[in-house]
Parts: structure tokens; C-alpha cells; sequence
């Protein structure tokens, strides 16, 4: 796959077949015989491998870095729902299948972020044996929190003909994920065109739509049981090292999230950046590379 030209993103992905379609993914670092640690980085929606792009320049020259685009997004293939079921349990497996393509030696630094979190995490509950440590930004990996209602723009977004109006025709939710999800600092925009790059029609938005689509709010969800499972199973990962990084801005994956977090996992340390918002690579990268590096060599 050729090079691809986008700002502050000076990588060649690659690619694996997952049953006809293509997921983009990046693998920067010391090659798989070199015995590196490997960092696993999951991203939510509307994002893709780009939201990484800093730690990867950041731990690339001592690690090996796998960052895959979910199918349906950033540089993978976009299919139609004939063709994909756009599902979490198909999310998962998904990751399953990369990260067994890509022979990683040894266990996985594990990074997730948004819809990541529960994609990742329920990974994680499956193979705790893979996992020597875990960096959790803001996310979630168990249902709604009882105390945080779903937040009206994403109610709005699932509502039926004015949310896919709204997320696929005007691509606001892309749109408004650069004003919203930032705090510290706008983006400059050609890193804002470059984020939204991929999701440049209705068709190549249709991921986006699905991921909001698929929070399970009731019994009666497809995706309802695998959360269930995922949370009931977080306490296999107790003994696992892992820090927590919260832009405490976020409107979704807020206080609630992270206090949840700490319920299951209350030893761990928890980093509040308290003037940051849902992208906390964006609005506060570098610092959050250091809480990582420290944690890794103390861990």
C-alpha cells in the first residue's frame, strides 16, 4: 500500500484480508523477531489509527505499535450492511483475528479510547494471559453507568431519519467531534481535514452511524450480552498494571466512566486531566506519553 499523505502522519499501513474486506493497520517499530514490547491501540468513533498518530511517533523507536482503522473506518474498507454487521462481538473478533496476523511476541501493552474501551477491554476479559498492562483513556468497558444519562446529542443521533440526516448527510457528528471534543486548544485544520478525511460521503459514514446505533440501552440489543459479559468479567484483569487518563471535559466518557473505572480497579493510578476534553491526545499528548513511559518502566 502506498505511503498516505496526511499531516503529522508519516506512516505506510498495511493491510489484512478479515473475509473479503480489508482492514488498514498500522504495525511501526521494531519488526516482530526483534522481541520489542508491543502496544495494541484501539480507537473509538469518529476516529481512526490518525488519533494515535503522536504515541506512535512517541514509543516507535523502542516498541512496536499495531493500530488498527475498524472496518468501516479511516483507511479499511467501508462495506455496506449486506456485507458487514457492524456489530461489537464482530468488532472483537475482528481485533482477534490483527492481532493474531500480527505475531506479536509476548504480552500486549493494551491502549484504548472510546468505543476502543469496550472493543479492546472485551478482548482483554478473553485473554488476560496476553495482557501486561493497560492504559485506559477516556472510555468505558461496561454499560450506561446508572448515573450518567445518555447524552441528548447522542440520542439525537440515534433518532431514526434525523440522526442518519444529521451523522451521514451532514456529517455533523465528525464535524462536531472537532469543536466538542477538544478543550485546551482548536485544532488546526489541516489535522481537522485530516481526521475527517476518510468519511468524505453518505456511503463512508455508514460506520459512524452504526457505532452510535450499537450503545446498547436495553435488554433487547444485539450488542446487550456481550457488555454484560465483557463488565462481569472485568475482575479477571484486576492483577493487571494499569493507569487511567481522563480529559474530565468529556461530555460522554466523563466523571461517571471514570469513577466506574475505579470501582473495579480502585488501586490503580488515575490521572484527571481536568482542562481536557474527550481527545486527550489532542488537548494533552505529550503529557499523557510521560505518564506512559514512567508507567511502563515502573510496571
Amino acid at each position: 500500500m502506498p505511503n498516505v499523505q496526511l499531516p503529522e502522519y508519516p506512516f505506510t499501513p498495511k493491510s489484512i484480508d478479515l473475509a473479503g474486506l480489508k482492514m488498514s493497520y498500522l504495525d511501526e517499530g521494531p519488526p516482530p523477531e526483534a522481541d520489542a514490547e508491543t502496544f495494541v491501540m484501539v480507537h473509538g468513533n469518529p476516529t481512526w489509527s490518525y488519533y494515535y498518530r503522536h504515541l506512535v511517533m512517541g514509543l516507535s523507536d523502542r516498541y512496536r505499535c499495531i493500530v488498527p482503522d475498524h472496518i468501516g473506518m479511516g483507511l479499511s474498507d467501508k462495506p455496506d450492511d449486506s456485507k458487514y454487521p457492524y456489530s461489537l462481538e464482530r468488532r472483537i473478533a475482528d481485533l482477534d483475528r490483527l492481532i493474531e496476523h500480527a505475531d506479536i511476541k509476548g504480552p500486549i501493552n493494551l491502549v484504548v479510547h472510546d468505543w476502543g474501551g469496550m472493543i479492546g477491554t472485551s478482548w482483554a476479559v478473553d485473554h488476560p494471559d496476553r495482557i501486561k498492562r493497560m492504559i485506559v483513556l477516556n472510555s468505558g468497558a461496561f454499560h450506561l453507568p446508572p448515573s450518567k444519562p445518555l447524552p441528548w446529542q447522542l440520542r439525537l443521533c440515534r433518532t431514526p431519519l434525523l440522526g442518519s440526516l444529521l451523522v451521514r448527510g451532514f456529517n455533523g457528528f465528525v464535524r462536531d467531534a472537532m469543536t466538542s471534543c477538544v478543550n485546551r486548544k482548536a485544532f488546526k485544520q489541516e489535522v481537522a481535514d485530516a481526521f475527517a478525511s476518510p468519511y468524505d460521503s453518505w456511503a463512508n459514514r455508514r460506520s459512524i452511524m452504526r457505532f452510535v446505533q450499537d450503545i446498547p440501552l436495553s435488554r433487547s440489543h444485539r450488542s446487550w450480552q456481550r457488555v454484560t459479559e465483557t463488565q462481569d468479567k472485568l475482575p479477571v484483569l484486576e492483577s493487571i498494571p494499569k493507569i487511567f487518563c481522563f480529559g474530565m471535559k468529556d461530555f460522554v466518557f466523563d466523571k461517571h466512566f471514570l469513577d466506574t473505572w475505579i470501582l473495579y480497579f480502585p488501586d490503580s493510578p488515575v490521572y484527571r486531566f481536568e482542562d481536557c476534553g474527550h481527545y486527550i491526545l489532542e488537548d494533552a499528548g505529550d503529557e499523557v506519553l510521560e505518564r506512559i513511559e514512567a508507567f511502563v518502566k515502573t510496571s
